[in-house]
């Protein structure tokens, strides 16, 4: 990520927050975070101050296109240039199949799939306008989830949304490829993170991987900092899975 100015929606916590800590380890310019939670912002910013890097933060609901260009505006305005936006903004809802309620689907598609859309329209807009580096504009990586590719009626309408949000990335990458910017996705399996351990999950991870245990986060976040840095000039439309073989077992 050397010389990269970074935007992660959701980099509050999770994978965002892990994403926004390695990223300063790899050399990253300046680090911005969108988020609901200040508290959480601030505290996942504090190795890119530590670094004496550039921040910026914003408190934002992502699920109106209002608030969700202005937040990335005021972030974009403080850093000056954004190189990579990682949209890691999501929710994880479980309920069997036949019981999902309206509200439920209106929930997840408000912020799994409209804030995911609406957070790349303020990136493409500001990306646009920047001068290229080499031949790139800008990234962008959505988080999405190898549930795209797996039935799961315990969790169906989350497993829809990230699979629409496969399908948007490809047409967001065939839209703004004539401007240099490159837009992927990555899906990863379930993760063996301290809330998937107090949750109890780690068994169930481990029995749906041939590998036998859950993804450790820092394995993700790898391969969302490669879609996202220098290294990557070319790539353009995909989805790396990252599921320890769960995709075809």
């Amino acid at each position: 990520m050397k010389n990269i100015s970074l935007v992660i929606v959701g980099g509050g916590a999770g994978l965002g927050a892990l994403l926004a800590e390695m990223a300063v380890a790899e050399g990253a310019s300046a680090i911005g975070i969108i988020d609901l939670d200040p508290r959480a912002a601030e505290a996942a910013l504090a190795p890119a101050r530590k670094a004496g890097l550039p921040t910026a933060f914003a408190a934002c609901d992502i699920r109106t296109a209002d608030a969700a260009h202005a937040a990335f505006a005021t972030v974009a305005r403080s850093l000056g240039r954004v190189d990579t936006l990682v949209n890691a903004a999501a929710i994880y809802p479980r309920k069997p199949i036949l019981e999902i309620t309206d509200a439920d689907w209106d929930a997840s598609l408000a912020v799994n799939i409209k804030g995911t859309h609406h957070m790349m329209v303020a990136a493409i807009r500001q990306m646009r306008l920047q001068p290229p580096v080499g031949m790139v504009r800008g990234r962008i990586v959505n988080i999405t989830s190898v549930d795209a590719f797996k039935a799961h009626p315990q969790n169906a309408h989350y497993a829809a949304t990230k699979a629409a949000v496969v399908s948007l990335t490809k047409s967001m990458a065939h839209e703004v490829a004539p401007d240099g910017i490159l837009v992927n996705s990555v899906a990863p399996a379930g993760m063996a993170t301290e809330r998937a351990r107090q949750l109890g999950f780690l068994p169930e991870l481990a029995k749906a991987s041939p590998l036998g245990r859950g993804g450790e986060p820092q394995e993700m976040a790898e391969w969302v900092l490669m879609a996202g840095g220098p290294k990557n000039t070319y790539m353009t439309g995909e989805t790396i899975i990252v599921s320890g073989g769960y995709i075809y077992a």
